[in-house]
Order: structure tokens, then C-alpha cells, then sequence
């Protein structure tokens, strides 16, 4: 039986992500930026995305193949938490990889990344994340333009379609590959310190099981 997390839903338990073969990526960006239907296209027919109301997200699964490996993905979309431009720290937990979205036909939501992204680097300080560029479709003239954030921070960036599909497995499968790698060689002070907590409270348990003996 699946452990439940303390919120109640063993799909949110954060433990599951400790497994080899388990990768969680995250969506960031301002409502109707198209993130969800990013999910759809990429997905298609596997699309079953599960909707978690009382936790303000939406969850997808997906099994990739990455090298030689099989992993289980979850892409964990905001659902209207967005609105409120701050994510709870939950949504932030144990992330391998970050998407972030914005439509190229509304300057607004291109200029709020950098807000995005300060709170994504309070939470992960260094787990690979990209800039979508999404819509393309609706503004072939966006992809003669540059977009300097990307540039600024390091960070790769795509042009892409949900509509029409034009980079998004592309884009997807860099992500994938991008979190896997991360996974196995973190980088971030905050995994550190939580796996040491974690650490401590199994030792403390195993210790207090052997005096009760």
C-alpha cells in the first residue's frame, strides 16, 4: 500500500521521489501561459492528468526512457496556485528540473519570470531549468527576437507551439534528460541538508527501537 503523505495523498508524499527511478519537474509561470496544454500535446495519448483541488495542482505521469533507463516522471503543474504569484514550498520539494512558461503575446508574463525564478532559487538553488517561449504559433515573428532572461541566467531556451507542437518533445525530453542527470549528481545545499535531517531522524528511531528492546 502506498504511503501517505502528511497532507493526506500518498501521490504527494515526497519519499517517493528517494527512488532511482522516480524524477519530479516542475511547471512555473502565469496563468494561461499555456502550461497545461504543453502537458496535453507532449502526452497526447497518455494524457490522465490527475486533479488534485484541494492541493492546487495538477499531476502528470509519464514513463520515459533516458539512456538506457526506464523513469517514472511526474510534472507537477501549478492548477491556479499561479494567481497568487508564490507557490506553496511543497510544490518546490525535492524538484530535480523547472519549466518556465510564458506567452510570447503577452510582455507582462515574460517580464514576471524574474520573479518566478527568485522564488524557484530561494527553494532550489541549482536544479536545471529552462524558458519556454510558448505560442509561437499565433507570433512567427517571436522567434526573430531575443529574449535576454534566458541569456542572463544560463538557461536554455525554446520557442515553442503547444498548438501546433512545434519544439515541445524537444524541449520535454532535454528537461527529462537534464533532471535525471541532476538527480544523480546534485548539486544543491538544500538536498544536502534534508537528506542529513532525514538521516538523523532514521538513526534516532533505529536507536530509540534498540533501547525499548
Amino acid at each position: 500500500m502506498a504511503r501517505e503523505d502528511s497532507s493526506g495523498h500518498p501521490d504527494l508524499d515526497p519519499g517517493k521521489y528517494d527512488a532511482a527511478e522516480a524524477v519530479k519537474i516542475i511547471c512555473l509561470g502565469d496563468s494561461a501561459v499555456g502550461k497545461s496544454k504543453l502537458m496535453e500535446r507532449f502526452l497526447l495519448d497518455e494524457y490522465r492528468p490527475q486533479q488534485l483541488s484541494t492541493y492546487a495542482l495538477t499531476l502528470y505521469k509519464h514513463k520515459a526512457t533516458v539512456g538506457s533507463k526506464t523513469v517514472v516522471v511526474d510534472f507537477w503543474d501549478t492548477a491556479g496556485q499561479e494567481r497568487f504569484q508564490s507557490m506553496h514550498p511543497s510544490y518546490y520539494h525535492k524538484a530535480h528540473a523547472c519549466i518556465m512558461v510564458f506567452d510570447v503575446q503577452r510582455k507582462i508574463t515574460y517580464k514576471n519570470l524574474s520573479t518566478w525564478y527568485k522564488e524557484l532559487r530561494e527553494y532550489r538553488p541549482e536544479i536545471p531549468c529552462c524558458v519556454v517561449a510558448n505560442k509561437i504559433d499565433a507570433d512567427m515573428k517571436a522567434t526573430q527576437r531575443t529574449f535576454n532572461f534566458g541569456k542572463k541566467h544560463d538557461l536554455p531556451s525554446y520557442y515553442v507551439s503547444a498548438a501546433d507542437g512545434t519544439n515541445v518533445v524537444k524541449m520535454f525530453r532535454d528537461t527529462m534528460r537534464r533532471a535525471v542527470e541532476y538527480k544523480r549528481n546534485p548539486t544543491d545545499f538544500m538536498d544536502e541538508v534534508l537528506q542529513e535531517l532525514e538521516n538523523f531522524d532514521l538513526d534516532k528511531t533505529e536507536n530509540d527501537s534498540e533501547a525499548d528492546d
